[in-house]
């Protein structure tokens, strides 16, 4: 078990105590999770004054401890800081200790560090960051001095990392407002600017493609404001899927040039510290079989026993090839013959999207089916469950509907328009009309996800041959989230265009053209992630036309239960009567556990609401949750 030795303060201030002040946003904050070598301790020579009190690990706010992650908040992950602790401790004499006080708040505007402008910045801030200020008593900069002052009579002040600056994107501003916070703490810390550089992290470039790549070029420019100011370059740091925070490697690395950088400020030779080798020798064993996903004819990707990917890749002129899965890359190994393998932590059971990556592009595994997530077609591999997913596989004698593949012309949107309707066996032999479900897929996904990559139709089919559920007709559309959300465009907007275009042109293009009932009482609509977020979008502001809904891993954030939709829940008694069934799920694991989805519903059933939540253990923001959460709404549809 890690030890956390919180360490008291010198009687007098030590000489040889360096101590530097660590701000900006997300990802100084820290977003990747720490691995196994990050977690080991670097000795007591790299100290860590916690800006907020972390229990679990012992630690009391201003009081120094064994720098070890999170550094930030009990809850946040790897940070540049973390290994340009460890850089300094590598570079610098023994006699020298390194100190780092860390205040830090995803996505928050430069202006949240500026004291005049904090009480306005405080008040206008997103819902979602609110708790992450009021751990700052709203007043991130003042923690940061504050701390900063007591800190200074134990050792001395040499030098300030920020990594800010994605929120500011394209602000001309910008620099002016970063050299205001430099001046502010140079005067309210005594500090002499020549001798206490400001030190500026770039952003993700992740080749080109980063969210936020136009901030590139005005943190590269900020040394034309603030000569003391210094830019830590990003290049070729290694990224995140979302391509706007790093990954655990991308993070080391950067660290690593802040600690150089400073190093050598200080007139100090820079060292790198040890840090795993990532190859390791690889050998496949006897019990690993080929994935489902994989193209006939190839040997790999393969798991094992342990659910452990093997994969493999002809790339006589690669350079460095690396597997992208699960939030986490793996060096490739080379064989020496153009031949490149890498195997994987054990994998959790169910769908997962990966890339691979060949000196610094990204493409498709050519030996697996492709599947449209991340905003574009993805090699997919499905990790076997045993008998507990028959529920989404093709059983022997129950009938199979059909997937429909139809085009449709949208008045609202000018343009033609895909979708996928699902019709249940028995449909093409009679004349009856059958109730509609609309089934909506997440942010970067495609209207072919839920039957190709979740396997909605295998869980119709089960539950309808088995009398859970009824009969329906199930329609899935891009839902207008298929690209990337655009810059400048709020997250209420994205994917709102699709509203009119579900309302006035798909569901009567429906109605039109199958057999289906078209009340509301037989209309119901729900949907994945953000397919989540336009299901409470569009049900609870038209309940004359739904009366049954439904969220996966909904993207529902910190929604006032008393105030949204204009009240629609403070009213239980109306509510319930128009919502027959309301249903929310949730995986375990990860960003699910973000989302707050169990304690909303809690609030909603404390108002009287007739809300039901389940949540899929071991999961997380994934296909399989997604699967259990479609098994258990559809039974209750369209039954009173």
């Amino acid at each position: 078990m890690m030890m956390f030795v919180c360490m008291a303060a010198n009687a007098a201030v030590d000489e040889n105590f360096y101590i530097f002040l660590c701000f900006g946003q997300s990802n100084m904050e820290g977003n990747a999770r720490p691995e196994a070598q990050d977690l080991v301790s670097p000795g007591p020579r790299f100290l860590l004054m916690p800006a907020v009190d972390d229990p679990q690990r012992g630690r009391k706010m201003g009081e120094w401890c064994e720098a070890v992650p999170p550094l930030c908040r009990p809850n946040t992950g790897l940070t540049p800081a973390d290994w340009f602790g460890r850089t300094l401790v590598a570079s610098l004499p023994e006699n020298i200790k390194i100190g780092v006080i860390h205040v830090a708040i995803g996505g928050i505007d430069i202006k949240g560090f500026l004291p005049d402008s904090i009480p306005s910045y405080i008040k206008r801030a997103p819902q979602w960051m609110k708790g992450m200020l009021q751990a700052y008593d709203n007043n991130p900069y003042q923690r940061l001095v504050t701390l900063a002052k007591k800190a200074q009579k134990d050792g001395v002040i040499k030098g300030i990392l920020m990594h800010q600056g994605e929120t500011n994107t394209g602000d001309p501003q910008w620099a002016r407002m970063v050299k205001e916070v430099y001046d502010n703490l140079c005067g309210d810390l005594q500090l002499k600017p020549e001798e206490v550089n400001l030190y500026a992290g770039n952003i993700v470039q992740a080749n080109g493609q980063g969210v936020c790549i136009g901030c590139k070029k005005q943190i590269d420019e900020l040394p034309l404001t603030l000569h003391t100011s210094q830019v830590i370059s990003s290049d070729g740091c290694t990224n995140g899927p979302d391509r706007l925070h790093f990954d655990a490697a991308g993070y080391r690395e950067l660290g690593c040039r802040y600690g150089e950088a400073v190093a050598r400020f200080l007139g100090y030779e820079p060292k790198r510290p040890k840090m795993e080798s990532a190859i390791k020798k690889i050998e496949v064993p006897a019990d690993a079989f080929i994935a489902e996903t994989t193209v006939p004819g190839n040997e790999f990707p393969k798991l094992d026993k342990q659910r452990r990917g093997y994969f493999y890749l002809k790339a006589p002129d690669a350079k460095k090839v690396v597997l992208d899965i699960c939030d986490k890359k793996y060096e490739m190994q080379s064989d020496g013959k153009g031949g490149w393998m890498a195997v994987t932590d054990p994998l959790v059971v169910g769908f997962h999207y990966y890339f691979m990556n060949i000196d610094g592009v990204n493409f498709i595994d050519p030996a697996t089916e492709t599947f449209f997530g991340c905003n574009r077609e993805a090699g997919g591999i499905e990790v076997p469950e045993g008998p507990e997913g028959d529920y989404y596989r093709p059983q022997k004698g129950v009938p199979a509907g059909q997937v429909r593949s139809i085009y449709y012309w949208s008045e609202s949107s000018k343009a033609w328009r895909h979708a996928m309707v699902y019709t249940p066996a028995e449909y093409e032999k009679g004349k009856k009309k059958y109730p509609v479900l609309y089934l909506q897929h997440g942010m970067g996904e495609d209207e072919t996800g839920w039957s190709k990559q979740g396997h909605m139709q295998h869980i119709m089919d089960n539950a309808i041959a088995s009398g859970e559920a009824v009969p329906m007709i199930v329609v899935m559309e891009s839902g207008d989230i298929k690209a990337p959300m655009g810059r400048g465009q709020g997250m209420g907007d994205y994917g709102s265009s699709f509203y009119p275009v579900l309302l006035n042109d798909l569901i009567p293009y429906i109605e039109s053209n199958f057999r289906v009932k078209t009340d509301r009482e037989n209309r119901a609509m729900a949907g994945l992630s953000w397919g989540g977020h336009q299901t409470f979008d569009v049900v609870l502001n038209h309940l004359d036309k739904f009366a049954w809904m439904g969220t996966f891993s909904g993207a529902i954030f910190n929604l006032d239960v008393k105030t949204a939709y204009n009240g629609v829940f403070t009213n239980a008694d109306e509510f319930n009567k128009k919502i027959h069934y309301l249903y929310m799920n949730s995986g375990t694991e990860g960003m699910d556990q973000m989302f707050g989805t169990e304690k909303m519903v809690k609030s909603l059933n404390d108002m009287g609401i007739k809300a039901v939540y389940s949540k899929s253990e071991g999961t997380a923001h994934e296909w399989l949750t997604w699967r259990r959460g479609l098994k258990e709404f559809i039974p209750h549809l369209f039954k009173k």
